[in-house]
């Protein structure tokens, strides 16, 4: 018997969406990456994109544990001496709450090519509304 590698054109890909109000940042983001890879699939290959598009709700309403909320900082370096800046969760959850997901569920794909195309497939939006009716994406159970 042989095995079978997929390809990234031996599939089809869906759409699916998740709704993250009062949903725990890192559970989440581990399921979305699962799904932006294609490890959900009977079909998965490490070495090619079999992953589907994944639609995030309500990036605003994500829950953290403990004191994350006050603690927790992102860091961004601008290349310049002394470019440093920091920005809690709570001024990022202002400012762009999608940003949140996105930095969460980037950290879990891989760091390559491959994982730069898997990100693209991720589309995450702060409110209730999303302009992706028309693919009919399934809820992400």
């Amino acid at each position: 018997m042989k095995t079978t590698l997929s390809t990234n054109t031996d599939h089809t890909k869906s759409w699916f969406i998740v709704d993250a109000a009062e949903e725990t940042l890192g559970r989440v983001a581990v399921k979305i990456a699962n799904v932006l890879r294609g490890r959900h699939k009977p079909t998965y290959t490490p070495s090619a994109d079999t992953g589907d598009f994944v639609v995030v709700i309500n990036a605003e309403k994500i829950k953290l544990s403990g004191k994350k909320n006050t603690n927790k900082t992102y860091m961004f370096y601008s290349g310049w001496m002394g470019g440093e800046s920091y920005v809690n969760l709570n001024d990022m959850r202002q400012k762009k709450p999608a940003f949140i997901i996105e930095h969460a569920v980037k950290g879990m794909l891989p760091r390559n090519r491959l994982g730069r195309q898997m990100i693209k497939k991720l589309k995450v939006y702060a409110g209730s509304e999303h302009p992706h009716e028309a693919q009919q994406p399934k809820p992400l159970v």
